[in-house]
């Protein structure tokens, strides 16, 4: 995203008047901005992947409908980083008068403080601007949110100071009010206990709130967006069915469809930051890539998986960068310039993922089999995928001279001298998008998928060893 521009130079409601500035509410703002992306055909939810057919369509409807949204779907769908996706549709700058704690408009302010001011400096009334990601508010909904913590409460070191307990100076603003104008998100809904649910229901549908016993209305000005896992409806918790009523908007979301739009999603999210690193980024091949991507599938879709509970994104995100990781880690140990991911470092996705995954209770004591299962049917696809057809012949005669031993302390130039020549290699190559003249370790890279792929075919023997695999024989 980039940096964000210079605000406006208004100080005072009478600056604010001259500039011509047009008040609108959250949700008038919202919709005119889709609008305006829409016909410019510019992006509206930037870095989401693999909705642009189901969900997004329906979260445009919502916002051009003006009604809040509630997004279900299982952990690791991306529900938080589309919510946070919104706040890119607000105004860049917007008004408010300097010193509100609910963030006033200055031609309309609501808060009794605000009025005041209005009344005894009028045109004078000093503003200040907020940049749409201060407009942003979220609350992770756990079983001791208070209704203070969200609407607000009594402060005592107000009351403290002198002021009257019925005075509406002494209440302290939660964090609903504190957003106003702005988007207002609740994380993990159904973990929010019943009667602090209930607290929303102004919020939804009256658009004010009620602070204890105080004669305090305060119409808001907000999108409210929540998150919660169907499951919780059962299971930790759920949704009351008066709040379900008052969201204008239900959004289902899902994994991602297709294999490309989760190879999409690795690259986008798997980014550790090398700078500094001696060695630089590491290499992962897109072949490795798509075994990570098939993997994720595979144990998604796996009896032995618990399917409430689903399978994350962050899943392949943090295997991929295992991998990535596994590859820094063999080139920091054998002096390689580069460091450039292969067949065999993918042996490190299975315990760096175990946690991630929650197994039917029959199958306890067995995640790691069947996890190494998934990574080798994996495997096996990608390389049909990527090499059938591909003429082997000439690696396969290789293995008539001897066995070639592999390692994750194996430097790639080692690998390749310890092949040496084969004919047909180039195909191989080829077919992978990988040019070995330039990159040793893709060429490495390349030819271990080859020898993987040959013994998954039954074409090859292979004996592994702690730290060792030995082709051939």
């Amino acid at each position: 995203m980039s940096a964000p521009s210079s605000p406006p130079s208004a100080t005072t409601l009478a600056d604010l008047r001259l500039s011509g500035h047009r008040h609108r509410s959250v949700r008038a703002e919202l919709r005119e901005n889709l609008l305006a992306r829409m016909r410019a055909d510019e992006p509206r939810f930037p870095g989401i992947v693999g909705f642009d057919d189901t969900v997004l369509p329906q979260v445009e409807r919502a916002l051009l409908a003006g009604h809040d949204i509630v997004f279900l779907g299982e952990r690791g769908q991306g529900k938080t980083r589309l919510i946070r996706t919104l706040v890119g549709l607000l105004d860049e700058w917007s008004p408010a008068v300097a010193g509100c704690e609910i963030n006033d408009h200055p031609y309309a302010p609501v808060c009794g403080r605000c009025r005041l001011l209005l009344a005894e400096v009028g045109d004078r009334l000093p503003i200040t601007w907020r940049h749409r990601a201060e407009r942003f508010g979220e609350k992770l909904a756990t079983p001791d949110t208070s209704v203070g913590d969200l609407i607000g409460d009594v402060d005592p070191v107000k009351v403290a100071e002198g002021r009257t307990l019925g005075d509406p100076e002494t209440v302290h603003y939660g964090l609903v009010p504190r957003t106003n104008r702005g988007i207002f998100s609740v994380n993990e809904l159904p973990d929010l206990a019943e009667r602090i649910q209930v607290a929303l229901l102004n919020v939804l549908e009256e658009r004010d709130i009620q602070v204890r016993g105080y004669l305090l209305r305060l119409p808001l000005d907000l999108l409210l967006v929540a998150s919660a896992n169907p499951e919780d409806y059962t299971n930790r918790g759920r949704i009351i069915t008066p709040l379900k009523d008052r969201f204008g908007a239900e959004v289902r979301t899902h994994y991602p469809l297709r294999l490309d739009d989760e190879l999409r999603l690795i690259r986008q999210e798997a980014v550790i930051s090398w700078a500094g690193s001696p060695l630089g980024a590491p290499e992962l091949p897109d072949h490795l890539v798509e075994v990570v991507a098939r993997f994720t599938r595979l144990v998604r879709d796996a009896p032995q998986v618990d399917q409430r509970s689903g399978v994350s994104a962050r899943l392949a995100v943090a295997a991929a960068e295992t991998v990535a990781a596994s590859a820094v880690r063999r080139a920091a140990l054998t002096g390689e310039d580069t460091a450039t991911a292969r067949v065999v470092d993918l042996a490190a996705i299975v315990p760096a993922v175990r946690g991630k995954v929650e197994f039917d209770q029959l199958e306890e004591g067995r995640e790691d089999e069947i996890l190494a299962l998934m990574l080798r049917r994996a495997l096996a696809e990608t390389f049909r995928a990527r090499l059938a057809g591909t003429d082997l012949s000439g690696l396969q005669q290789r293995f008539e001279r001897g066995t070639v031993e592999t390692g994750d302390l194996v430097p790639a130039a080692e690998l390749l001298r310890r092949v040496g020549p084969v004919p047909g290699l180039a195909a191989i190559l080829t077919r992978l998008d990988v040019d070995g003249a330039e990159s040793p370790g893709l060429a490495a890279a390349a030819l271990e998928l080859a020898m993987e792929g040959l013994y998954l075919d039954r074409r090859l023997a292979k004996e592994e060893l702690p730290g060792r695999t030995v082709y051939g024989g």
